[in-house]
């Protein structure tokens, strides 16, 4: 009887570590294209869950420095600093990672972010608990005046 316990137990963890995946959603990642040179860019996308959340952190192979970031006001001048602990993210409220607003800066890239491209990140999220769990993401790298999600994709058209 003991074994089985152990292994329902067991068993019931492992679930619930796949169902936290779940709860996150991830909506229109993508990152701006960048010249040669160019050491930063950033990266883009609307984040919703059905439980509360916080975004903490941020890894991908594509930079070796990833981190979540705000551009505000303050004192007539526009600032942007990394975000610490992370950012919230209430049921029903979705975070918009945007151009001037909360993103993830990709910093000291080794190469050029060219259109089309896709890009790996991995999103680092707390629970109200403190667990951490993560969720993949590939986003599409997208032309340099690009702004908005509502960029046209031709990465499915024969031209």
């Amino acid at each position: 009887m003991r074994p089985l316990l152990s292994t329902l137990a067991f068993a019931t963890l492992a679930l619930a570590s796949t169902l936290s995946h779940a709860d996150v959603k991830v909506d229109d990642a993508w990152v701006r294209a960048t010249v040669p040179q160019q050491k930063s860019t950033g990266a883009f996308m609307r984040i919703s869950s059905t439980e509360p959340i916080t975004l903490v952190g941020v890894r991908t192979s594509a930079a070796p420095v990833a981190e979540v970031h705000e551009m505000k006001m303050e004192d007539n001048v526009m600032k942007m600093r990394k975000v610490e602990p992370g950012v919230a993210i209430q049921p029903g409220k979705p975070l918009e990672l945007k151009p001037g607003g909360f993103h993830v800066m990709l910093m000291d890239l080794p190469a050029a972010m060219t259109a089309g491209a896709h890009v790996p990140l991995t999103l680092v999220f707390k629970d109200a608990a403190g667990k951490e769990s993560t969720v993949d993401v590939h986003a599409m790298v997208r032309a340099l005046n690009a702004n908005a999600p509502a960029a046209m994709d031709h990465g499915k058209h024969k031209h």
